[in-house]
């Protein structure tokens, strides 16, 4: 899968060549392309912004260089996704689905925001990641790629993703690991029995448990 994000920052995106998602892109299970707006500006300072018409606080990025710079990408499979407050919010079920996708174009703003016309131009979908404003879409556009890519086929094993929170819309069960005993607490003794069926049936029961008293909306 590939991500192209246009960014206005895009050294914001060091993050990306860690962990996870860095062995993701050496295994080429991903493929992440940062392209900076201010590269398509035809301003000898690289401008890309102007004041909003009609007045008000802030600037606005300008149309023309947010359209050169997706001209410069937009192929037949790709699904543009602009990161915005507006958006749908987003969730597992919609990471899931953006991840059969082959190739995503995400649009980050700044400032103000980006005009109108070229939103309405290019843009398939517009995500927010939550019901709060940020500087910008750089972080929300990470949160995007980290959330799908490990959904990708062969960036994590089955198991992992089966077991997670939100599949099936319960929260995961509860972890433990050596030592087995820490600050006078004992891990369940079901976990140490060697009883595949009764663990399989603890987790299960713990899944349910936690959503109950974590997040009981996820049970109606």
């Amino acid at each position: 899968m590939r991500f192209d994000v246009l960014t206005l920052f895009p050294e914001m995106y060091a993050p990306l060549k860690e962990s996870i998602i860095k062995r993701a892109q050496e295994n080429g299970k991903i493929e992440i392309n940062i392209v900076n707006i201010r590269d398509f500006s035809k301003d000898k300072h690289q401008k890309v912004d102007d004041t909003p018409y009609g007045g008000g606080a802030g600037m606005v990025i300008r149309p023309d260089v947010v359209y050169d710079a997706y001209k410069s990408l937009k192929n037949d499979n790709s699904k543009v996704i602009f990161l915005s407050p507006q958006g749908k919010t987003l969730n597992q079920e919609k990471v899931i689905e953006l991840s059969k996708e082959e190739n995503l174009i995400l649009l980050c703003g700044h400032y103000e925001g980006i005009d109108q016309r070229v939103l309405d131009e290019i843009v398939d979908e517009e995500i927010s990641i939550g019901d709060y404003i940020l500087t910008g879409g750089e972080l929300p556009s990470m949160v995007l790629i980290d959330a799908i890519s490990r959904n990708v086929e062969g960036v994590l094993n089955n198991e992992s993703i089966e077991d997670e929170s939100f599949n099936n819309n319960l929260l995961e069960y509860p972890q433990y690991t050596r030592p087995e005993i820490f600050l006078d607490k004992k891990v369940p003794e079901v976990l140490i029995s060697g009883h595949h069926e009764n663990i399989r049936k603890w987790r299960e029961e713990k899944k349910i448990e936690i959503t109950k008293k974590k997040r009981p909306d996820l049970l109606n």
